[in-house]
């Protein structure tokens, strides 16, 4: 049934070259805690190979078998990252799977793990400055102003490219079920046009100057591609694109 809901980026677990040093991994439909009901979503993650070999995880997929083969042929993992507090299910898992790796946690995501009752550790807290462990590979900056969630957004340096959990959703709609096509459109994520979905917008309502203030933060990356959770990704004219989904933050 989920299946007949949203196509998936075939094939799946599976590392994906965007550049050098970086790969998405498609993964298997969750059904997400939302507004009291649960919504299926696909899984994507994003692997960077830092300049050590080591490998930093963005937004980890369920870990099954042929998935974990082809992530220890790139490198030693080392870094489990939740960039929000919807984005950190299967890190328990993999923190198992891979003990010495350090896993990150995200504003409000220890307290959403509490209310869900999913078993999680964190080690460290991601901020607005990239740790030591990668700051030559990659920036960051918390995105502030939301009410309900901020999300720590990446920039890996060498590719040019922004990495987004939830920020942006663009679901191509021949990928979807027709049934929800509507809805798709009313919240302002069909593709190739997505953006924040309207009702992440409303928790910005009267604290736009602070997305403003990160978004200016993120055009000065100069960003040729964005890598999303959540549809299709962009491949090129990464700022234009930032600036044209942000367009509703000058309203």
């Amino acid at each position: 049934m989920i299946q007949n809901i949203i196509e998936l980026y075939e094939p799946l677990n599976i590392p994906k070259p965007i550049d050098e040093d970086i790969w998405i991994v498609d993964g298997p439909i969750v059904k997400m805690a939302m507004y009291g009901i649960h919504i299926p979503f696909p899984t994507r993650m994003t692997i960077i190979r830092l300049k050590n070999n080591e490998l930093w995880c963005h937004s980890p997929i369920e870990l099954v078998p042929e998935l974990k083969a082809k992530i220890d042929a790139l490198g030693l993992v080392r870094h489990l990252i939740s960039p929000n507090k919807i984005h950190y299910a299967h890190i328990g898992s993999w923190a198992k799977a891979y003990p010495e790796a350090i896993a990150w946690g995200s504003p409000g995501v220890v307290e959403r793990a509490a209310q869900q009752k999913i078993e999680v550790n964190f080690d460290a807290f991601l901020d607005d400055e990239a740790p030591i462990d990668w700051s030559e590979d990659i920036a960051q900056l918390v995105f502030r102003g939301s009410r309900f969630m901020e999300e720590v957004v990446f920039f890996h340096r060498k590719s040019y490219t922004v990495i987004l959990a939830d920020l942006i959703e663009n679901f191509e709609l021949n990928k979807v079920s027709k049934k929800f096509h509507f809805l798709i459109k009313l919240a302002g994520c069909a593709a190739p046009n997505g953006k924040v979905p309207l009702d992440l917008q409303i928790a910005f309502w009267g604290r736009k100057n602070q997305a403003r203030a990160c978004l200016q933060k993120m055009l000065k990356w100069n960003a040729k591609k964005i890598i999303l959770s959540h549809g299709k990704w962009y491949e090129e004219n990464g700022n234009a694109e930032l600036i044209r989904a942000f367009a509703w933050l000058v309203h």
